[in-house]
């Protein structure tokens, strides 16, 4: 004999109980049972779909925010990078203004100077009548001897002088010997004139020791980028 179910136990003294809906009632309710799961859920849906929104416009917000954060950054730095190019070009400018003063400088002779030191070698009484300077240039290097023994040159000063005597010529000719830069001499005519005095001729060669250096100094470009 098999055991009776749970639903075919038999219950004495339960409350009765009777469902008298019919099938379609039922039906009904479970139906809108169902809508309003639909309902929560699709409320759910639209929460979420609300909330991933919100969230990719706020982020987006802080993208542009950032964006624009970084464009003003890069706006400041290529307005300091334009005033650093106009320093620049001011530096360049100086630069080749100092290079420019070391080459076209690179062969100057203070020829003031020089001809001071001249005056000052020779008697009082011997005077100086013409001078002819032939000098090298920062494009051209300078012609040099061809005879033998003869030292080389940067320049050549030609001095006419005058003198009461014949016997000084060699005296103040060796003084000359101590003027910098100096390379050889040698007279190259001796006449006398009307009034008795010799008039000399006289080519003094110079070398490189006798420029003048000021464009070269290098603290030249040191004070002159200062400024």
């Amino acid at each position: 004999m098999s055991r009776a179910s749970v639903d075919d136990e038999l219950i004495i003294g339960g409350e009765p109980r009777a469902d008298l809906l019919p099938p379609e009632v039922k039906a009904g309710l479970r139906g809108k049972a169902l809508q309003r799961g639909l309902l929560i859920a699709v409320v759910a849906v639209v929460v979420l779909v609300a909330g991933g929104v919100a969230v990719a416009t706020w982020q987006a917000m802080q993208g542009q925010a950032s964006l624009a954060a970084v464009q003003g950054r890069s706006a400041q730095l290529l307005g300091e990078q334009t005033e650093y190019l106009q320093v620049r070009q001011v530096q360049d400018a100086v630069d080749a203004t100092i290079a420019a003063q070391q080459v076209g400088g690179s062969t100057e002779i203070d020829w003031k100077d020089y001809l001071q030191r001249v005056r000052a070698v020779l008697p009082a009484d011997v005077s100086i009548d013409s001078v002819t300077i032939d000098a090298a240039t920062p494009l051209a290097p300078y012609g040099q001897a061809t005879a033998p023994l003869q030292q080389s040159r940067v320049a050549t000063l030609t001095l006419l002088v005058t003198g009461p005597t014949l016997p000084e010529v060699p005296d103040w000719l060796r003084g000359l010997r101590e003027l910098p830069g100096y390379a050889d001499d040698a007279p190259s005519a001796i006449t006398r004139t009307d009034t008795g005095a010799y008039q000399v001729s006289v080519t003094l060669h110079i070398n490189d020791e006798a420029y003048s250096g000021r464009f070269t100094d290098p603290t030249l470009a040191d004070t002159t980028g200062g400024e």
